[in-house]
Parts: structure tokens; C-alpha cells; sequence
């Protein structure tokens, strides 16, 4: 019996993986997409974006939708840790 073309065509499975492979990827990542951060356009370091409600919203994302083997705690722990470590301003362009 033959088949075909179409189902004789090789399927490809693809494996899915997080986009991110650390939590603190991740949490940059998070950052980034809700605006509370900004990379500077010279020297693409982080600096803070000055915007309160997007670090609520990094917050309520990290503690909604938590990092794949970590608890909403520990991303929400690590959302602060980045903030807090980011200036507002680019070191080098000072």
C-alpha cells in the first residue's frame, strides 16, 4: 500500500525548553519585559527604569508564574535582589 507524500514526510519533534536556564536570567528576562529595567543603548548595562508600577508587576508575575523548580518566593527574592543591585544610571556613562 503506498502513502502519500505528506504523510510520508519525516516529522520533527521538537523539545521544548525554558527559555531561561537560571533564575537569575529569568528574573532579568522578567524585568526587561515589564519595563522596570532598561539596558543602556551604549554599553548595554542594566539600569533602573524608575517605574513603581512596573516593579509590581515583576513582582506579581515572579510570585504568579514562578520560575520552572523554584518557589514564588525565591523568584520574588530575586526580582528584589536585581533591583536592588541596579543603578539608575550606566556606570560608564557617568
Amino acid at each position: 500500500m503506498a502513502r502519500s507524500a505528506a504523510a510520508r514526510k519525516f516529522t520533527v519533534v521538537e523539545l521544548r525548553r525554558e527559555p531561561y536556564q537560571t533564575l537569575r536570567g529569568w528574573a532579568i528576562g522578567v524585568l526587561l519585559e515589564t519595563g522596570a529595567i532598561r539596558e543602556c543603548d551604549e554599553h548595554s548595562h542594566l539600569c533602573d527604569a524608575t517605574d513603581p508600577d512596573a516593579w509590581r508587576r515583576a513582582r506579581q508575575f515572579a510570585s504568579h508564574e514562578p520560575f520552572q523548580g523554584a518557589s514564588p518566593a525565591e523568584c520574588v527574592a530575586m526580582i528584589e535582589d536585581i533591583m536592588a543591585s541596579t543603578g539608575d544610571t550606566c556606570p560608564e556613562c557617568k
